[in-house]
C-alpha cells in the first residue's frame, strides 16, 4: 500500500494516555518523543483520567491515541476523531472502554508485543541453558557449605550437550525461544495445538510432538502459552508426574496455565526443579512455601521489558505512528474485536 501523498501535509493530532506519567519518559526518552513530534501534534499533557473537563477535552481532539500501562479505559464517546491506536504494550483494546464501538468506526489498533517478546524470550533462553548446567543447585550448595562442593558429583549429568527442551505454546515468545536454541546442541520439541506432528514450519530444528511426549523427554518444559479458559491449570499433576526426575519446569507464561497445587506437592518431593517468574496469585502470600524451597527459583515478573528494555518497546511505538502518518498499515495490527 502506497503511502498517502497529502498524510504529511497536516500532522495528526496525537494524546498520551499513561499512568504514571513518568512511563513517557522512561519507554520513550528524549529522542523518542521528537520523533513522534515531528510526525504528529503530539499534546504536551498525559491523560491519566476521563473524568476531568480538561481531560475531555484533550481526548475530544484525538485522531491518535498513544497509550501504555496505566492508560485508563477511554469510552469511545470521548474520541469522536479518533482513528487508531498505538499502544505500549501487549493488548491495545484494554486501554480503551468499548473496542467494539471504535472497531465499527473503524479505528485501527496497534500493539507493542512483539517487542516485549524479547527479553521474555531472552529470559528463557538464560534459565533453560542455567538449568541444564544445574547452576542454581550448585550456587546454593557453594553458598550454604562455603567450600567448594564435589563439582562431579553434584552436577552428575548436568550440561547442555544432547539435553531436551520443551516448548509450551507457538506464541510471539515460544517461537523466539526456539530460534534462540537453534545454535545449540539441543533438541527442540515444541507443543502447540495448532501444530501437526513433526518438524515446525518456519522454525528449522525443532519438532512438533503432543503434550505428553514434549513433558515426558524434556529435561526443560518451559511453558509460553496464553491464558485462556482452555489453558487455564493446563499443566496440571498428570503433566508434571511425566517430566523425567530431575527436570525443571520454567514459567514466564502466566501462573494460572499451572494447577499450583500439583505444582506445589511436586516440587515438594524433591523430584523436579522451578524456575517461576510468574505465580497464581502474584505475588505469593508470604506464608508460601515455594518461598523456602530450595529447588525453586522466585523472580518478581522480570522476564519481559524492564529498564534499558522498554526503549525497545517506545521505538516499535514510535515506528507505529510513524507509520500511520504516512498513511501506511500498522506492521504490528491488532483486531480490537477478535474476528
Amino acid at each position: 500500500m502506497s503511502p498517502d501523498p497529502r498524510a504529511l501535509d497536516v500532522r495528526p493530532r496525537a494524546v498520551l494516555a499513561f499512568d504514571p506519567p513518568a512511563l513517557v519518559e522512561r519507554i520513550f526518552g528524549p529522542d523518542g518523543l521528537e520523533r513522534l513530534r515531528a510526525v504528529v501534534d503530539l499534546d504536551p499533557d498525559v491523560v491519566v483520567e476521563v473524568a476531568s473537563a480538561a481531560a475531555r477535552g484533550r481526548l475530544a481532539e484525538a485522531e491518535l491515541l498513544v497509550a501504555g500501562w496505566g492508560a485508563p479505559p477511554v469510552p469511545a464517546g470521548l474520541v469522536p476523531r479518533l482513528r487508531a491506536v498505538a499502544y505500549a504494550g501487549g493488548v491495545a483494546r484494554t486501554c480503551v472502554a468499548d473496542p467494539a464501538a471504535l472497531a465499527a468506526r473503524g479505528v485501527t489498533a496497534s500493539n507493542a508485543r512483539a517487542a516485549n517478546a524479547v527479553p521474555v524470550a531472552e529470559y528463557a533462553l538464560a534459565m533453560i541453558l542455567l538449568a541444564n548446567k544445574k547452576a542454581h543447585a550448585a550456587e546454593r550448595a557453594y553458598r550454604d557449605r562455603r567450600v567448594a562442593p564435589d563439582v562431579e558429583r553434584l552436577l552428575t549429568g548436568a550440561g547442555n550437550f544432547r539435553r531436551t527442551v520443551g516448548i509450551v505454546g507457538a506464541s510471539l515468545v515460544g517461537r523466539r525461544v526456539v530460534e534462540l536454541l537453534r545454535p545449540f546442541d539441543l533438541e527442540v520439541l515444541l507443543y502447540s495445538p495448532e501444530l501437526a506432528p513433526g518438524p515446525v514450519p518456519g522454525l528449522p530444528g525443532a519438532r512438533a510432538a503432543d503434550l505428553d511426549e514434549v513433558a515426558a523427554r524434556s529435561d526443560v518444559l518451559s511453558l509460553h502459552q496464553p491464558l485462556t479458559p482452555a489453558t487455564a491449570g493446563q499443566i496440571d499433576a498428570r503433566v508434571l508426574g511425566l517430566m523425567p526426575d530431575g527436570a525443571t519446569l520454567i514459567n514466564t507464561a502466566r501462573g494460572g496455565v499451572v494447577d499450583g497445587e500439583a505444582l506445589l506437592a511436586e516440587l515438594c518431593t524433591g523430584r523436579i526443579d522451578a524456575v517461576l517468574d510468574v505465580t497464581d496469585p502474584e505475588p505469593l502470600p508470604p506464608d508460601s512455601a515455594l518461598w523456602s524451597l530450595p529447588n525453586v527459583v522466585l523472580t518478581p515478573h522480570l522476564a519481559g521489558s524492564t529498564g534499558t528494555e522498554l526503549r525497545r518497546i517506545g521505538d516499535s511505538v514510535v515506528a507505529e505512528v510513524e507509520r500511520f502518518a504516512r498513511g501506511l498499515p500498522f506492521a504490528h495490527p491488532e483486531e480490537l474485536v477478535a474476528s
